[in-house]
């Protein structure tokens, strides 16, 4: 912690898939005057992210899948284009986004290349995103993909030309921000 930052106290609300818990802080201001915060935060643990794409045939590869709180949120269906992604899993970064390259689009890559880090909801959520680029091409195919069953996965593989990738993002049909990220870095660099 700063020299600003004291936490008072720190309380688990819950504990499930991620723990929830309520902090309050003592929190000195720029001017010198402190101030008793009351934060609730989530952390379900860290993340990484990835978009794969095929240089000798221009094309990139990103998923389609059902999400509860897009639904919730009054998306039409819940299902969305993201890029590949997932939790840690206790493993590292890179360790833990080839394992979820080969268990969502079924093939093995030998490397991946990370391009940034950021928190996604840093307000509330503890969540660091890694976010990497890797190339792949038909050789690299293990198996058709789709997820893992025993994580309830159902995924659909969806590829797209290289002249696809502002149409994806000016139209509004991504939703997801780390898919925004790196498309937004494959529009850069690739296009």
């Amino acid at each position: 912690m700063t020299a600003r930052i004291k936490i008072i106290q720190e309380t688990t609300l819950y504990k499930g898939w991620s723990t929830l818990k309520k902090y309050i802080i003592s929190y000195t201001r720029r001017d010198g005057r402190k101030e008793k915060h009351t934060r609730e935060i989530y952390n379900s643990g860290d993340g990484a992210a990835v978009l794969l794409y095929n240089p000798s045939e221009k094309k990139i590869l990103l998923i389609r899948q059902f999400r509860l709180p897009v639904l919730l949120s009054g998306h039409p269906t819940g299902f969305i284009i993201e890029c590949c992604a997932g939790m840690l899993d206790e493993l590292d970064p890179e360790q833990a986004i080839i394992k979820e390259i080969k268990e969502e689009t079924g093939y093995q890559v030998q490397e991946v290349t990370k391009i940034y880090e950021a928190f996604a909801t840093p307000g509330a959520h503890m969540e660091k995103i890694h976010f990497y680029t890797a190339k792949y091409d038909a050789t690299m195919k293990l198996n058709s993909g789709g997820g893992e069953l025993s994580e309830q996965e159902d995924i659909e593989l969806l590829e797209y030309d290289y002249g696809d990738i502002q149409g994806l993002l000016n139209s509004g049909e991504i939703i997801d921000a780390k898919t925004i990220v790196l498309l937004q870095w494959a529009w850069r660099e690739l296009v």
